[in-house]
């Protein structure tokens, strides 16, 4: 396994991880029957429990296109230097995204979400070159 795969990996644990922390948040708000139901009319989440919902589905997002750079990287046998310094940047980079956001700190959150981003910028680099 390369270590690339082995961030994808965590960063899918991670996924899993926000989806947990923002159901517990809508729980707390709107009780386990009403998310147990169909949902219509579902008031939009607020506070930390919006925010956590938010932070896992920019997650969803950026872990569609970090999946798809590594596979890219795994099918034409890159994994170097760079590809690696990517991913760990990417994964540490949502790490840090994901607690900034549910804390509510907005500028350090964008920050880190710039640092992740940088982590896709080194791997889709390293293929086109």
């Amino acid at each position: 396994m390369t270590p690339e795969i082995y961030y994808l990996i965590w960063s899918a644990a991670l996924t899993l991880g926000l989806a947990l922390v923002a159901v517990s948040g809508a729980q707390l708000q709107v009780g386990l029957p009403t998310l147990a139901g169909n949902r219509e009319g579902l008031p939009e989440m607020t506070g930390w429990a919006g925010r956590a919902e938010r932070a896992h589905r920019n997650m969803l997002e950026n872990l569609v296109l970090f999946a798809i750079l590594v596979f890219a990287a795994k099918a034409v046998g890159i994994s170097n230097a760079t590809t690696i310094l990517g991913a760990q940047l990417f994964f540490w980079g949502r790490v840090a995204h994901a607690v900034l956001y549910i804390a509510g700190i907005p500028w350090a959150r964008t920050a880190a979400w710039g640092v992740s981003i940088v982590g896709l910028i080194l791997i889709f680099w390293q293929l086109v070159r």
